[in-house]
């Protein structure tokens, strides 16, 4: 039985020339899903341009290109919080003409391995996003701790209320993940 090679990606930290391509790439990736599920993405990119601004721009913000054989193949965004070691992968994506090639796992790999520290990893995706809940939680190790909805809130939501960045329906519905990595001593 051949088991599968897994592929060696590098992470390369973007430069601030980097963010505007970074993401147009990030909301094409994210579009797919939200066109297969809703038919079109007409009121605007997702995330919107203001949401993956604030995770640009975020405290503790790290923007990461992924690299397979010198060509940017996806990308994350982490927050990385020194004091506590809880961090949070705010936005991760992978190029959709390198889906389903093991990629994404090396990558998140490559982010462990990077910050060796963490305690606990967070992160959220959209309840529709069956391909993202796949790889969190059979794939990386997450456990799906909250279910973000009409009825509980995310607290730490950065919309307040703004309706242009609201272009899905049930857009509040998100799933939270956790993943322990070691006990804090």
């Amino acid at each position: 039985m051949k088991t599968k090679k897994e592929p060696k990606v590098i992470l390369e930290l973007a430069n601030e020339s980097d963010l505007p391509e970074f993401q147009k790439k990030l909301q094409e990736a994210f579009a797919i899903a939200v066109i297969e599920t809703f038919g079109d993405c007409e009121d605007g990119p997702i995330p919107s341009d203001n949401d993956v601004q604030e995770s640009f721009n975020a405290p503790g913000a790290m923007v990461y290109h992924i690299l397979q054989d010198g060509k940017k193949v996806g990308g994350a965004v982490v927050r990385i919080n020194s004091q506590t070691h809880h961090n949070s992968l705010d936005l991760f994506y992978v190029s959709p003409e390198y889906h389903s090639q093991g990629i994404g796992l090396s990558a998140w790999k490559a982010i462990e391995a990077q910050y060796p520290d963490t305690v606990l990893w967070e992160t959220v995706t959209p309840y529709f996003e069956k391909r993202n809940i796949n790889f969190y939680v059979n794939k990386c190790g997450f456990h799906i701790v909250e279910f973000y909805n009409e009825h509980h809130s995310d607290p730490h939501m950065h919309r307040n209320g703004r309706e242009d960045d609201k272009p899905l329906p049930d857009d509040d519905d998100f799933f939270r993940f956790v993943k322990v990595m070691k006990k804090k001593d």
